[in-house]
C-alpha cells in the first residue's frame, strides 16, 4: 500500500493515506447519534447531515444552507434529484477536532484545485442483523468534483466496509482498505474512481460505519444546469 505524503502527491496518479493524530475521535462520535435517516435510500440504513464550508486562513466559514445535487452521468441512482438534507450541528462545528480534519483535507486540495470551498458529508451506515448496509449502492463512481476525502470516525460490530479506489471501472482497484478511525484517504475524483464495499453486523446488534466524506469544491444545482 502506498502512503503518500502532501509534499510528493501528484494530482493525476496518486492518493493519500494520512493518519491524523492530532484529532480525538472520540470527541466526535456522540454526533454520529444525532443523525437524520437519509430519505432518498430505502431500508433507513443511511443517516446523513451536509454542510459547506469556505476556507480561509483563519479557518472555516460556514456558507448558507445550499441543496445536494450530482449529475446522472456521475450518480445513476441519484442523479439529476435535488436532494436536502440537514445542516451539520452548530456544536459539532466548534469542535477543534472536527476543524482539524477538514483543514488537513484542504491542504491536498491546495494541491489539486483553485476551489476554497468545500461540502462535508457526515454518514453513518447501519447494518441491521441479517441486513447489509450499502455506503455505496451506486457502484464504482466519481462525484463530480475535483478532490474528495473519506475520514474514518467509527467502526462497531461490523465487517466489510472496504474502500477501493480505480483507475478506470474495468480495472482491479489500485488501493483497498477498511478505514480505521483516525485514517483519512485522500484522492483526485477527477483521476480516479472509488467504492466502498457492503458492511454487515457481527452479531445480533446493530453495526455502524461513521465517516465524514468531504469534496471540493461541494454540489449544487446552479453548477449542474444543463445536466
Amino acid at each position: 500500500m502506498l502512503e503518500l505524503r502532501k509534499e510528493v502527491f501528484d494530482c493525476i496518479t496518486s492518493y493519500a493515506l494520512d493518519s491524523v493524530a492530532a484529532v480525538n475521535v472520540h470527541n466526535i462520535k456522540p454526533f454520529y447519534n444525532n443523525l437524520p435517516v437519509d430519505p432518498y435510500i430505502k431500508d433507513n440504513y443511511r443517516f446523513r447531515r451536509l454542510s459547506h464550508f469556505k476556507v480561509v486562513e483563519e479557518g472555516l466559514v460556514k456558507l448558507p444552507h445550499r441543496a445536494f445535487y450530482q449529475a446522472k452521468t456521475y450518480n445513476p441512482l441519484l442523479g439529476n434529484v435535488v436532494r436536502e438534507f440537514a445542516e451539520l450541528e452548530d456544536e459539532l462545528i466548534k469542535v477543534k477536532d472536527f476543524q482539524r480534519i477538514v483543514l488537513e483535507f484542504f491542504e491536498f486540495c491546495k494541491i489539486c484545485s483553485t476551489h476554497t470551498e468545500v461540502a462535508v458529508h457526515q454518514i453513518r451506515i447501519v447494518a441491521y442483523p441479517g441486513k447489509i448496509g450499502n455506503p455505496a449502492p451506486e457502484g464504482i463512481h466519481k462525484d463530480g468534483v475535483d478532490m474528495i476525502g473519506i475520514f474514518a470516525v467509527n467502526r462497531e460490530g461490523i465487517e466489510g466496509g472496504e474502500t477501493h479506489l480505480y483507475k478506470s471501472k474495468s480495472d482491479n482497484p489500485i488501493f483497498t482498505k477498511i478505514l480505521n478511525p483516525g485514517e483519512l484517504v485522500v484522492f483526485s475524483d477527477r483521476n480516479l474512481f472509488h467504492f466502498t464495499t457492503a458492511i454487515k453486523a457481527l452479531s445480533a446488534e446493530i453495526g455502524v460505519r461513521d465517516v465524514f466524506v468531504i469534496t471540493c469544491p461541494g454540489l449544487n444545482p446552479e453548477d449542474n444546469k444543463g445536466d
